[in-house]
């Protein structure tokens, strides 16, 4: 009898030992599953300016004479995503030949997509001695509930300039 409850004891513990290397396994397998499936924006934040969020910005967006709202993006993106309701447009691409249309006696919200263009702006800027206030993510800064993007809508077309330029041309034919 002694045999079988030492026998049954080790299976025992092997058993377990195994259902906690399992556990640990799948823990591992299910965190690796959760970072690789996390979108970029989530990634490290390597830049000095302060990545801001939803409420944050609208404490900034509260005070429009102190701030300037800097968007970084294509004018493809823009009408894609929306942007902030006043805003100085300048790509990121073109942001050193253009500082002097920036002014210095305001803070600076540097704005992107997913803010790591406006991540990088921001620190360009602080390096040329401008006050920012932090960078964000138009679309981040939706996802977290924030309501101040205006999304730009082409206008319909005109019903009565359509009908004109159509008796205009028939006007002039003989």
């Amino acid at each position: 009898m002694g045999e079988v409850c030492h026998s049954f004891d080790l299976i025992m513990k092997t058993l377990h030992a195994l259902a906690v290397g399992a556990l640990l396994s799948l823990t591992a397998v299910a965190h690796a599953q959760t970072a690789a499936s996390a979108p970029a924006a989530a990634a490290e934040w390597k830049y000095k300016t302060p990545r801001l969020k939803a409420a944050e910005v609208d404490a900034l967006l509260a005070q429009p004479d102190k701030l300037l709202v800097l968007d970084l993006r294509r004018p493809d993106e823009l009408i894609k995503y929306g942007s902030f309701p006043a805003f100085l447009n300048i790509q990121n691409k073109d942001l050193e030949k253009h500082l002097a249309y920036l002014p210095r006696d305001r803070a600076i919200l540097t704005v992107s997509n997913h803010a790591v263009r406006a991540g990088r702006a921001g620190d360009l800027l602080a390096e040329k001695g401008y006050r920012v206030a932090g960078a964000t993510g138009s679309e981040d800064y939706e996802q977290e509930g924030g309501k101040a993007v205006a999304h730009i809508q082409p206008p319909a077309p005109r019903a009565q300039a359509a009908a004109g330029s159509t008796d205009v041309a028939a006007a002039r034919q003989p």
